[in-house]
């Protein structure tokens, strides 16, 4: 096997905070009595997709919309929802499986360590990635590569030896900038027709064990 390290992706892959990320969005519109419309509400994009949201529940509210107070509180529901998470199905096998494999592990996200870090330490699973690569360390975010491009540089590897597991076509599109396989495990709210372009396109990390997984990418 010539793959020697794994780099995931951690929103919406590792635990599904895009549902409480939307989550708490519906409870913020609800909260003046409004209910959002989600179309369109995942960006082709990582980073912080945020400002059009407030711009969008501002124009709803009107004048009296206090945005300092809207954000402290979304955020503050936000951080109740994620406390409830567990890591996705099949992801701490491939993780256990992966360390008896002796495979490098790298975390590359377009959310900061803030949220990544603090998300991690929470579900005990920080200790075995060995580098972190996350969205304030960059310029720009995904579909552009410079966040895996990082995870490479702090591995010390070059692409051929390093598959990437992603959960949104933007993100599958930045692993191939940065010249890596990409294993697609979409997120609940990612249309699975639009992976045409990863390498192996799952419904869970449940569906198939790591063995497996590798076998099927290793040499494309």
């Amino acid at each position: 096997m010539t793959i020697k390290a794994l780099i995931f992706d951690f929103d919406g892959l590792m635990m599904d905070t895009e549902t409480t990320l939307l989550e708490s969005w519906r409870w913020e519109w609800r909260r003046h009595g409004l209910e959002l419309d989600p179309t369109g509400f995942f960006a082709d994009h990582g980073g912080d997709a945020n400002e059009p949201r407030y711009a969008a529940l501002a124009a709803a509210v009107g004048p009296s919309f206090d945005r300092g107070s809207s954000h402290e509180l979304r955020m503050a529901h936000r951080l109740t929802l994620n406390a409830a998470l567990e890591p996705a199905p099949g992801i701490v096998d491939w993780l256990d499986r992966a360390g008896e494999l002796g495979l490098r592990l790298a975390v590359a996200s377009s959310s900061a360590i803030t949220h990544v870090g603090a998300m991690l330490d929470r579900a005990g699973l920080r200790a075995r990635f060995e580098v972190l690569a996350t969205g304030e360390e960059v310029a720009v975010h995904k579909p552009d590569p410079a966040v895996y491009l990082l995870a490479l540089h702090r591995l010390g590897l070059p692409a051929q030896d390093a598959v990437a597991f992603e959960d949104t076509v933007h993100g599958v599109a930045a692993a191939h900038a940065a010249g890596l396989r990409c294993v697609a495990v979409p997120n609940p709210h990612a249309d699975h027709a639009r992976f045409t372009a990863a390498d192996l396109l799952l419904p869970s990390a449940a569906d198939l064990p790591l063995d497996a997984v590798l076998t099927a990418v290793d040499g494309r």
